[in-house]
């Protein structure tokens, strides 16, 4: 039996919903792997930033500490140094701070060892040491690269000192750090297999790194040295290391007041595993996307179909509410005019009359501004304010006229009709009080936003002036005072070439954060 017209458009529309959700789901599933991997890569290049802060804290440390101790080497040797014998003399007595996995020695200016902490010390010549050699041409200090040390096999690095008597060279002060003195570190920011943590001179030779390499590590022609470091003082790269040619994310610090780079590394498998947990995860889902979308056919045309009828009755309910609310404010407005015409009928003294009359005038052009915009939850400052305003500038005829200064600004529902009122008093004032006479004058009235919801209006008249002394405390004054503070607000009068009243209050409407 063949499919009538019908029934084959909605069989395309629903094999083409099937085909877009699909697509969807791809395109879904791939921002989520970007986002995994993006993610990933950032977790992994902050750990190793964070590792090579606290590398670059040690360097620091280092650095101080052998400075200090060889300042105080050459301190104590007194005037004389003299020529090393047979025997190697203590000097623990010098250097009592320094840790014990730190030792400290004194050759001649012949390259012999002289005075040592080390109690394995055995007499040896080290001229052709480079961190002797470059005491000896001249070089006040030196901090060598990584070395293998003669006396045990460890790995370790020098800082030297030149000692000076009587303006010769007289021979050298060490200290030596065992090249392994960062596995607490590494053990400490513990970023995984494959990470490293290390310290290379700013010339490019390797100083030290845990775990430890084969050997000394020559990276001047690295891209490190080359392209980085001549750009900016950190950061991060991805790299394969030269040491050992594993792939890592490296972050790199040059450590300000020394001679050293501190860097942290984590292996790029163990940082992107993550990732491929949620490449595995992706791939399965896609499978049963695939796999259940042939299922999902059969349910596309009837869920169009209902969700169709709700979204018809939703926009059916919408539209019914806002009519109602239309109705409700337009109702509220012809009430108010309503009453304004039983106070045309009351024997009231004039000018009581007309404030009463203006007041209600203002709450009516803030249900206008409502009903005539659907603008439900909050009103336009641009359009409320000149609404309440031109009304009474309009009696005046053209003897005074007023200018707008006002940012876009949305009043919330709940502060409309206090704003109004407000507006609504100070013109009032103005008018009565500001223009004596025939007198002519302009009318300024400004608001800007302020930081969250507050706001500043400022409504300032060019007339006779505000004498605050002669004025009495009516009921304007307490409608003023009542309307700020129910606006969380503060406000003051100043005399200056008329009167200018500021207040600033919490009006602005809060974004509309529901979904």
């Amino acid at each position: 039996m063949k499919l009538g017209f019908g029934s084959q458009k909605i069989a395309t529309a629903a094999t083409a919903v099937i085909v877009a959700m699909f697509a969807a789901l791809l395109v879904l599933l791939c921002l989520w792997l970007y986002e995994s991997y993006s993610s990933s890569v950032r977790r992994t290049q902050e750990r190793a930033i964070a590792a090579s802060k606290i590398v670059a804290t040690n360097v620091t440390w280092i650095n101080a500490l052998a400075w200090q101790a060889l300042q105080k080497i050459d301190s104590a040797l007194g005037p004389e140094i003299g020529i090393a014998s047979d025997t190697v003399r203590d000097i623990d007595a010098m250097i009592s701070d320094l840790p014990g996995t730190v030792q400290a020695y004194v050759v001649d200016r012949n390259g012999n060892t002289l005075l040592s902490t080390d109690p394995a010390i055995k007499p040896m010549n080290i001229t052709d040491r480079e961190y002797f050699s470059a005491l000896a041409k001249g070089e006040p200090t030196y901090v060598s690269s990584l070395l293998v040390s003669r006396l045990n096999g460890q790995q370790i690095f020098v800082f030297s000192r030149r000692l000076e008597r009587d303006g010769q060279f007289a021979g050298a002060a060490m200290v030596s750090f065992q090249g392994d003195l960062l596995a607490e570190v590494w053990t400490t920011v513990d970023l995984g297999p494959d990470s490293t943590v290390g310290i290379i001179r700013r010339d490019g030779q390797l100083v030290a790194r845990f775990p430890p390499p084969a050997g000394p590590v020559d990276m001047a022609n690295y891209v490190l040295f080359t392209d980085l470091i001549p750009k900016a003082p950190s950061g991060t790269y991805d790299a394969v290391s030269p040491a050992d040619g594993v792939s890592r994310i490296v972050a790199y610090k040059v450590v300000d007041g020394t001679e050293f780079v501190a860097v942290g590394s984590a292996g790029t498998a163990a940082g992107m595993a993550p990732f491929w947990k949620d490449a595995f995860v992706a791939g399965a889902v896609l499978v049963l996307a695939a796999v259940g979308s042939f299922a999902a056919g059969t349910w596309i045309r009837h869920l169009h179909a209902r969700d169709a009828a709700k979204s018809e009755r939703l926009s059916e309910a919408l539209e019914e509410n806002q009519l109602l609310m239309r109705e409700i404010h337009h109702r509220v407005k012809n009430n108010f005019q309503s009453v304004q015409a039983l106070i045309r009928t009351q024997q009231l003294p004039k000018d009581m009359q007309q404030s009463l009359l203006d007041r209600i005038s203002a709450m009516i052009a803030v249900h206008e501004q409502i009903y005539s915009h659907d603008q439900f939850s909050a009103v336009s400052a641009k359009a409320l304010i000149p609404a309440v305003v031109d009304t009474l500038i309009a009696a005046c005829g053209d003897r005074v006229s007023v200018t707008y200064d006002i940012e876009d600004i949305s009043i919330s529902a709940d502060h409309a009709t206090p704003v109004a009122l407000l507006a609504n008093e100070i013109v009032t004032n103005a008018l009565k009080y500001a223009f004596p006479g025939e007198r002519k004058g302009v009318i300024s009235i400004s608001l800007e936003r302020l930081s969250g919801q507050r706001a500043c209006l400022v409504i300032a008249d060019d007339g006779v002036g505000f004498d605050k002394s002669s004025s009495t405390a009516g009921m304007g004054t307490r409608l003023v005072r009542g309307v700020i503070s129910q606006l969380h607000g503060e406000h003051i009068y100043e005399r200056r070439n008329g009167t200018v009243f500021t207040a600033e209050m919490e009006i602005v409407a809060l974004p509309d954060t529901k979904g």
